[in-house]
């Protein structure tokens, strides 16, 4: 079976490629404006369903296990939505969208996105950082917090902020009943402390799908060491049904 890595907004397939160490059967494509992926276009094309779709049409026939990650979540859900009878597992880390179109977690990405066009990449993370939404993240997870400004530092950063302006419009879901027909088993993982993607996001995420069970793994500011190896065992085990 193959399983189906989809990354983060501004990541890239090499962030989810170490999750599944020693398997096989992977594919991890870079989304739309994303890693190698030179694609671009107009906002039609940064919805979660165009997302889905480019996806699906490179897909090889038969079987998936989908892991995705923030956005990547989003994506998988998504997917997982267009063709339910193909999805043998969900695995979703970190889920940060939700059922209404920008909600209070992703309010930074489309300020980062405006300031790389306005001002480029230098000015635009030192007018960022000195504002309230980089020191609110700030407070509860520098981890976060950096993670934010390093959107500004990403490879074509400028042309590719349409990315973080529009992908956070977007819902992941209606409501629980749009998500009735995914029978799959599903796992959601999460971590405390993660303002960009808050747990009590996962906890609506698990009450809303049918088959779903929460995984907490340490806060990401603790200790990433053990923060990444209880991701990877998560991951694993989710995937081999245990």
């Amino acid at each position: 079976m193959t399983v189906v890595l989809l990354h983060g907004l501004g990541g890239s397939r090499d962030d989810m490629l170490p999750l599944v160490e020693g398997r096989t059967d992977v594919v991890a494509p870079d989304l739309r404006a994303h890693g190698a992926n030179p694609s671009i276009g107009g906002p039609a094309d940064f919805t979660l369903d165009a997302l889905a779709a480019e996806v699906e049409r490179d897909l090889s026939p038969g079987p998936v296990s989908l892991v995705g990650e923030s956005l990547g979540a989003a994506v998988a859900l998504r997917l997982a939505l267009r063709d339910p009878a193909r999805v043998e597992r969900l695995v979703l880390l970190r889920p940060s969208f939700t059922t209404e179109p920008l909600p209070p977690n992703l309010r930074p990405f489309p300020v980062i996105g405006e300031l790389l066009t306005r001002y480029g990449p230098v000015r635009g993370a030192a007018l960022f950082r000195a504002g309230g939404l980089y020191h609110a993240v700030e407070l509860q997870s520098r981890r976060g917090a950096r993670g934010l400004l390093a959107q500004f530092g990403a490879p074509d950063a400028v042309r590719r902020a349409i990315r973080l302006v529009e992908l956070p419009r977007n819902r992941a879901y209606r409501d629980a009943a749009e998500l009735a027909l995914l029978m799959m088993p599903t796992t959601i993982i999460a971590a405390p402390r993660d303002p960009v993607h808050p747990l009590s996001i996962a906890e609506r995420w698990q009450h809303d799908l049918p088959h779903a069970r929460l995984e907490a793994v340490p806060p990401r500011d603790e200790d990433w060491s053990a923060y990444r190896a209880a991701l990877r065992d998560r991951v694993s085990t989710a995937l081999d049904g245990r």
